[in-house]
Parts: C-alpha cells; sequence; structure tokens
C-alpha cells in the first residue's frame, strides 16, 4: 500500500461510501463462511469436532482474504482499500436516523436505527435512540475506520481482506451461544486479538478529539480507564466508554434482541441520558477521530516507504 492509493481510497470512501449495487467483499466472504459452514457442520457435533470445524473454517476464509489483497495491481489495490473503510457509511446512517430524531419523527428514528443496529428498536424512545446511535458511531469507529486503517497501515491491503474475514466470521459465527458456543469459539478470539490494539487506539482518538472539541476529554480518559473492561469483551467497552465520558452520558444498561432482554454493562453510571444533541456530537467526534486515524495512517505508510 502506497501513500497515494490510501489517499485514493479513503477519499472514494469519503465520497461514495458503500454503494448497495457494488460487488462488496464482504457480500463474498459472508457466501464462503454459509457454505463453508454448511459443509464443516458434517463433522460432528461433539464440542471437540465444533472447535476443529470453526478453526478450519476460520483459518480458510482469513487465508482467501488475505490472497485476495496480495495482487499488486494499482487500481484493484484502491478498490479493496476503499471496501475495506466505513466513514462515509457510518456517518450517512447515523445521521438519516439524529435527522429524524431532531425532527421528531421517532417512527422514522426507529424503522432508520433498525438498519445499523441488532437490538429491537419498535419500543425506544428519543433516549434509547440516541444511547444506540452513540453506541454504534463509538464501536463502529474502531470496526469500520480505526481497525481497517491500522492494517492497511501494518500490512497492506492483504491485511485489510483478512480483518475483513475476521470481523465477518466474528459477526456470523462468533457468539457466545448455542449452536456457535464451539463452532464460533475461534472466530470470536481471533477478532478480540485483531481489534485489540484498534479498540485502545480509537478510545485514544475520541480523547484527541474530545480535546479538539472542548468536550469533557479528561473524563473520557477517566471513564475509559475505569470502564473500558466491563464488557466480557476486551474491546468492546474501550471506544464506548472513552465517548461516555467525553459527552458526559450512561450508555449501555438494558436492551432487547428478539424480544429477550439482555443486560449490558454501564458505562459512566453517573452520567446524563443521551440526547439527539449527544448523538450529533458523536456524530462529529467519530468524523474527527477518521481524520485521526487517516492521518496516522498516512504518516506511517510513507515514514516506512522512506526507509
Amino acid at each position: 500500500m502506497t501513500p497515494s492509493r490510501l489517499a485514493l481510497a479513503y477519499a472514494i470512501d469519503l465520497v461514495a461510501g458503500d454503494p448497495e449495487w457494488f460487488p462488496h467483499p464482504v457480500r463474498g466472504i459472508g457466501a464462503l463462511i454459509t457454505h463453508g459452514e454448511r459443509w464443516l457442520r458434517k463433522l460432528g457435533n461433539k464440542p471437540e469436532q465444533e472447535l476443529l470445524a470453526g478453526a478450519v473454517l476460520t483459518g480458510s476464509v482469513v487465508s482467501i482474504g488475505w490472497t485476495a489483497g496480495r495482487p499488486q495491481n494499482g487500481a484493484w489495490q484502491v478498490a479493496l482499500a476503499w471496501t475495506a473503510l466505513a466513514t462515509r457509511s457510518l456517518l450517512t446512517e447515523a445521521t438519516r436516523v439524529i435527522d429524524a430524531l431532531e425532527a421528531g419523527d421517532l417512527p422514522t428514528a426507529r424503522q432508520l436505527l433498525s438498519r445499523i443496529v441488532g437490538r429491537d428498536t419498535a419500543h425506544l424512545d428519543e433516549h434509547g435512540i440516541s444511547r444506540a446511535v452513540i453506541e454504534t458511531l463509538a464501536e463502529s469507529a474502531c470496526d469500520g475506520i480505526v481497525a481497517p486503517l491500522f492494517w492497511l497501515a501494518v500490512f497492506g491491503v492483504p491485511g485489510a481482506m483478512a480483518f475483513k474475514a475476521v470481523s465477518t466470521l466474528d459477526s456470523m459465527i462468533g457468539h457466545r451461544e448455542a449452536p456457535y458456543l464451539y463452532f464460533g469459539r475461534s472466530a470470536a478470539r481471533l477478532d478480540d486479538a485483531v481489534n485489540f490494539i484498534p479498540a485502545r487506539l480509537t478510545a485514544l482518538f475520541i480523547l484527541a478529539a474530545a480535546k479538539l472539541q472542548s468536550l469533557h476529554a479528561a473524563q473520557a480518559r477517566d471513564i475509559w480507564l475505569r470502564d473500558g473492561l466491563l464488557h466480557a469483551s476486551p474491546n468492546a467497552g474501550q471506544s464506548e466508554a472513552a465517548m461516555a465520558g467525553a459527552l458526559g452520558v450512561t450508555l449501555g444498561g438494558m436492551r432487547t434482541y428478539d424480544g429477550l432482554k439482555h443486560a449490558a454493562p454501564l458505562l459512566n453510571a453517573e452520567g446524563r441520558l443521551p440526547t439527539s444533541r449527544d448523538a450529533r456530537t458523536a456524530l462529529t467526534t467519530v468524523a474527527i477521530v477518521s481524520g485521526i486515524a487517516f492521518g496516522l495512517a498516512m504518516l506511517f505508510i510513507s515514514r516506512r516507504k522512506r526507509r
């Protein structure tokens, strides 16, 4: 990956986002996972058999992702790097929810929110919608922006494609309940590993963005260090805790999925309920985080090229 190719890929993402007509590699990765799971499930349903099958699927899909990024053709590399990034799509989808929320149109806000979160949205009020948007922005700032840029900078397009493969595997099979408790364990652990550094970088960038906006930067640092590891995942709470502190709001708590209630840890429990104004500020914060991450990735690649 060269600085010019990364700059072009980042610019295309900002302009075009993730158009539905474009053959996004993640769709292909998802199809591989679906077909691979169907075939590998035939190995047996004992815990050790499922662990082995899941590990084989994870290793195979990640290897295919890495190999897909190997060709050095400039157009190919720019196209794949573009698809690895999600700044425009994240900001656009979140903006639509916030616009509807600010207009007082809760039904539309709930419907639009359901496009970007997995939780049930039909019952959410303004605070619930605002909380969900802020949490999604904070979490996706890592998954869709900082982590891809990190792996693009470190290992080029193969690294970014391998990361997208890991991320897709985790979203599809990396669950902690049946039928993926054992089958998806390798994918979940690998996702924890590849996001470990990016998650903490994202929290640091949120602190920097808070400072630039005259938000609660010191509080963001304190809440991040105190609450960042409350989640069962080593990474899930990092950026959300920093964002909660920066905005002065409480994130986490009870949410429902398919009608079933799930309790998430409270982040900045002493904070206030989030509002649409806080969600708008989180939107700006993530835009700044994206710019910081891109700038540092460019600097890293440029310096490495000079050696």
